[in-house]
């Protein structure tokens, strides 16, 4: 695949840098992420009305921008270099699950609203025996008056920050998407700690929260999970590579600066060596991440389908998750024992490599993926 940057795309990168330099240095991120929100109103505020970054995949009939998933992996790649504490990611799936739905009043409506900054998320899954169908931990049973739900959600982006939810429920025939309020009676959500920071995730529960037939957005969102996640994926690796690229680029910084018996230790063999190899997967997973998004527009168009996500998601998702993981550890070893202390940002970039590799299914878990669909078809 022959692939290079529109001239719009190259403008689109470079305003996603300055505004992540203006917003997101250091100082700004730890400031964020040890508040009740975990993120900054204020910049989020700004990315919304001056960037409009919460639109970027939103319909034009809807507010939005309309554009394709390429567009929206530059701007998660540059949030993801500075650590941004947002909850765009949260509000960019959302928008998937809803694009994927049959089209309704209510959807067209979250989707406008998703526009105007409001946050929207997606709550799916107990995270056990894994991140997709078999998760759903949720139930929904059908009355005379509506739906009712009950059950848990864990690990939503932001999620105690959300206006509204997003629920992936299981009925007597199948998985349902139902829409919910954060203030709804029965409806629970609080912040929990992990070990990333710079990423606040929520657990969901719900008693007999009541829903009304047309709040059912779907009654077969199975497959369309399954679909909606592989792209997730692909969108949290681009922001796993940006980590990755933003650990190499502070490492070497540190040893250029680190003096040894008398000279600075990036001249040692075995430092030059450890920095090529944290580049090569970095740079691996970056070429492997703007393939998976190519991929991802031609589903999102209808030119391409699921298996060929899924196959690109987990190939991207194995190698990002490898890659952050692989250059924040080595950076936390060129840094010696200072580098896992609070003053020093690459114990930040550590902590959400590992959160990463972790969510929506580990490299292993995306190999395995891979394996099945060389080997026997299966996805």
């Amino acid at each position: 695949m022959d692939f290079r940057f529109t001239d719009e795309q190259r403008m689109l990168a470079d305003t996603a840098s300055a505004f992540m330099q203006e917003v997101a240095d250091s100082s700004a991120t730890r400031q964020a992420m040890i508040s009740d929100a975990g993120y900054c109103a204020e910049s989020w505020q700004r990315l919304c009305e001056q960037m409009y970054w919460q639109g970027i995949l939103v319909p034009e009939a809807c507010g939005g921008l309309d554009l394709g998933f390429v567009e929206q992996i530059i701007v998660l790649e540059a949030m993801g270099e500075r650590l941004h504490c947002s909850p765009l990611f949260s509000s960019v799936i959302a928008t998937l699950a809803l694009r994927s739905v049959p089209e309704s009043a209510i959807a067209f409506s979250l989707l406008e609203r998703i526009c105007a900054g409001d946050i929207v998320s997606l709550a799916h899954t107990e995270a056990r025996p894994d991140w997709g169908s078999e998760g759903v931990g949720v139930t929904a049973s059908i009355g005379e008056s509506g739906w009712t739900l009950d059950g848990c959600a864990r690990f939503i982006p932001f999620g105690h920050s959300a206006n509204t939810f997003l629920i992936v429920a299981r009925h007597a025939e199948g998985l349902g998407l139902f829409v919910a309020d954060n203030n709804q009676p029965g409806v629970h959500c609080q912040r929990v700690q992990t070990m990333d920071q710079t990423r606040a995730m929520a657990d969901l529960t719900l008693t007999n929260v009541s829903v009304a037939r047309e709040y059912c957005l779907s009654t077969d969102f199975e497959g369309t999970l399954d679909a909606v996640l592989d792209a997730a994926r692909i969108l949290l690796a681009a922001d796993q590579v940006g980590g990755a690229r933003k650990s190499l680029e502070l490492s070497v910084d540190y040893v250029q600066e680190r003096v040894q018996f008398g000279r600075s230790i990036a001249s040692f063999q075995a430092i030059k060596h450890k920095a090529a190899d944290m580049m090569v997967k970095a740079e691996s997973a970056r070429s492997l991440l703007y393939a998976a998004g190519c991929i991802a527009d031609e589903w999102l168009s209808g030119y391409s389908d699921e298996r060929a996500l899924c196959e690109a998601a987990a190939m991207t998702s194995a190698a990002a998750g490898e890659a952050y993981f692989f250059t924040a550890g080595s950076g936390i070893q060129l840094h010696g024992g200072v580098g896992i202390t609070e003053e020093y940002d690459i114990q930040l970039y550590f902590k959400r490599a590992r959160s990463t590799e972790a969510y929506l299914g580990n490299p292993t878990a995306q190999r395995e993926v891979v394996a099945r669909l060389l080997l026997d078809g299966d996805s």
